[in-house]
């Protein structure tokens, strides 16, 4: 029993979310502190505001003791492949850099100069994406480097500054492509080509361990309750995967956020050359686990069209809902999409020939739905393929999944049943993982915990849009 605190914080925004068992063996959910998060552009560079998520982290503390809880645990869990760099005397040494930064578009070239791309896939079994940690890091300069006592993830260096504890989360030290998937350790020779050494990385730590309590330091200046932090599966999809109430081995995830994460759970992983062509990754999960998933494009398409509109969600989706289906698209993974300076012109100069360009935001929304729809359901094909297993339903997680529109374009591409939800599966997946801890309890009985707690929605398929290989051939 007891409170659990989960921080969940992703690259547009954050919450802190206040759990507990109550009678009946459900957990209950309460939002105790939402806060918005981005980068800023300082000296042309996009950097987080890193500092100020402890800022907000404390002020959750505060109101959870306003609350009336005098004593809990706190997991905390973000994005991944960002970092910060730390010095011996735990001082953060310049501003965390933005993965969305233009830094890597030449590093990723000029390492596959060093390791071809086959080798350093039969390393690490993780996808290739321009902005993967070992390219951030290939491009800091060596003084930089020289003066670095720790590089530190973003989740391990919130953990780290408010116990004084350095550790290395082992789910997102995976997402770095710098770790051998067999040894579960940093590459000496990938260490060698970005000039880091192994050191310079704290321990690792599993998901589940006990990292410290809170610094004296806080207690004095807030009104604090006791807090002890819990090393979450701190890669937000990680946690995220714990909190899917998925059973047996006939079901995909779709982790639906700022970006969406299709994949699957696997006891091994899967490292052949056509799970690389195919750009898949083999992420670390708990319990021995591997996320076999491809990150593709997600709700940043939307988010950026909402943001240049300063329009209302739900009325977006409305007119969307009205828009002709189909009648424009895009290849959603289409790297001009990552951090264009606007988001419009670049989705109406993306548009697939011999489509017509999307105007309204009606049409705007529809075009980037009508896409991911499409994308997920070549995914799945090629998940199953390389899996040779069927799944039967895709459990839809995230913020995301509380889009029925594209739920059920999903549903209707894919030909399967879509379970959309729980919308805080990352929270509920960071709980988990206290609750294992602390309590001993095993990843299904969690699991079975969450499915009893929270009711998913069913979208069955109702039209056949399934003209998959036309959509292929366009996108090629």
């Amino acid at each position: 029993m007891g409170d659990y605190l989960a921080v969940d914080v992703g690259a547009s925004s954050g919450r802190v979310m206040l759990g507990r068992l109550v009678d009946g063996g459900k957990i209950e959910l309460w939002e105790v502190h939402r806060f918005s998060n981005g980068f800023v552009r300082q000296d042309g560079v996009c950097c987080w505001e890193i500092d100020s998520l402890i800022d907000e982290i404390l002020t959750a503390l505060v109101k959870v003791k306003q609350m009336g809880v005098l004593s809990c645990t706190l997991g905390i869990a973000t994005w991944a492949v960002d970092y910060v760099l730390v010095d011996k005397d735990g001082k953060k040494i310049k501003e965390a850099v933005s993965y969305r930064d233009e830094r890597t578009q030449t590093a990723a070239k000029k390492v596959s100069q060093i390791i071809s791309p086959e080798l350093h896939y039969a390393k690490t079994g993780i996808q290739f994406l321009e902005f993967n940690t070992i390219y951030q890091l290939y491009t800091e300069p060596p003084d930089v480097m020289k003066k670095t006592r720790h590089i530190l993830m973003i989740p391990d260096y919130l953990g780290f500054c408010l116990t004084g504890v350095a550790v290395t989360e082992y789910t997102n030290a995976t997402t770095t492509a710098l770790l051998d998937y067999q040894t579960k350790d940093f590459d000496d020779e990938l260490l060698k080509i970005i000039s880091v050494n192994r050191e310079q990385f704290a321990p690792f730590a599993e998901a589940g361990r006990v990292l410290g309590d809170i610094l004296p330091k806080f207690h004095n200046s807030h009104d604090l309750p006791k807090c002890t932090v819990i090393v979450a599966a701190t890669h937000d999809t990680a946690s995220a995967v714990v909190g899917t109430p998925g059973f047996g081995d006939d079901w995909a995830f779709l982790s639906s956020g700022t970006w969406s994460l299709l994949g699957v759970e696997l006891d091994k992983a899967i490292v052949n050359d056509r799970a690389r062509k195919a750009n898949y990754s083999n992420e670390g999960g708990i319990c021995g686990t591997y996320r076999f998933l491809k990150n593709i494009m997600g709700m940043w398409l939307i988010q950026e069209i909402r943001r240049l509109l300063n329009a209302d969600l739900l009325d977006l989706l409305k007119q969307a809902e009205q828009a002709v289906p189909f009648r424009s698209l895009i290849n959603p993974t289409d790297s001009a999409l990552l951090n264009p300076q606007n988001m419009i012109e670049t989705i109406q100069n993306a548009t697939i020939k011999g489509m017509e360009k999307p105007t309204t935001s009606g049409e705007l929304v529809r075009c980037v739905l009508d896409s991911l729809a499409i994308l997920y359901a070549l995914t799945m094909d090629e998940l199953e393929t390389i899996t040779e297993k069927t799944m039967n339903r895709l459990i839809i997680i995230g913020g995301g999944s509380q889009n029925d529109l594209l739920n059920q374009l999903t549903a209707d591409m894919l030909g399967k049943t879509v379970a959309a939800g729980p919308p805080e599966a990352t929270a509920l997946g960071n709980i988990a993982v206290q609750m294992m801890a602390r309590e001993g309890h095993t990843l299904a009985f969690v699991r079975k915990l969450i499915e009893n707690s929270f009711e998913n929605r069913i979208f069955a398929p109702k039209s056949d849009y399934r003209t998959i290989e036309r959509y292929k051939t366009l996108w090629t």
